[in-house]
């Protein structure tokens, strides 16, 4: 069985990718999974601390983000899926970006969120081959597309 290479982006505020990637784990798929740096200070102050401070905080935001683009397009770009990950409480822009990107560049992709947000992100879902309201559901997602296995429902 190939390996599979998922890229989780999005939300870094619950422990929604821990819960893929031990369900994934346990159901003993042959996956890798990559995804953003998740310590948010430490993405936030990538550019500054690597290449030195700046005065104003635009400057600040346009070396870490563009460190931080670094990582996300190579990974994306390596990844047989993508899947978005669109937590309720703040709004994350690049986490939209990140879909797009993947939909720019063919990825197969999964969303991931809750109802009650589906109306703001009408495009994104469209763009998706698959839209989860759990990460439950991708992990099941995973594994029928890696192993061609359905979960067997109880």
């Amino acid at each position: 069985m190939a390996q599979w290479k998922v890229y989780l982006s999005g939300e870094i505020h619950s422990d929604w990718r821990q819960q893929i990637i031990e369900a994934a784990a346990s159901q003993g798929l042959a996956v890798e999974f990559s995804g953003p740096v998740t310590d948010h200070s430490a993405s936030d102050e990538c550019g500054v601390r690597i290449l030195g401070p700046e005065q104003s905080s635009f400057w600040t935001d346009q070396k870490g983000a563009r460190l931080n683009a670094i990582r996300t397009r190579t990974l994306i770009g390596q990844a047989d899926v993508v899947v978005v990950r669109f937590g309720g409480k703040y709004r994350q822009w690049n986490a939209a970006f990140d879909a797009g990107f993947a939909a720019a560049l063919g990825k197969p992709l999964v969303v991931l969120h809750d109802d009650d947000i589906g109306h703001a992100l009408k495009e994104v879902d469209a763009a998706a081959l698959a839209v989860a309201t759990e990460p439950r559901q991708v992990a099941e997602i995973l594994q029928y597309v890696t192993a061609g296995e359905l979960h067997r429902q109880d």
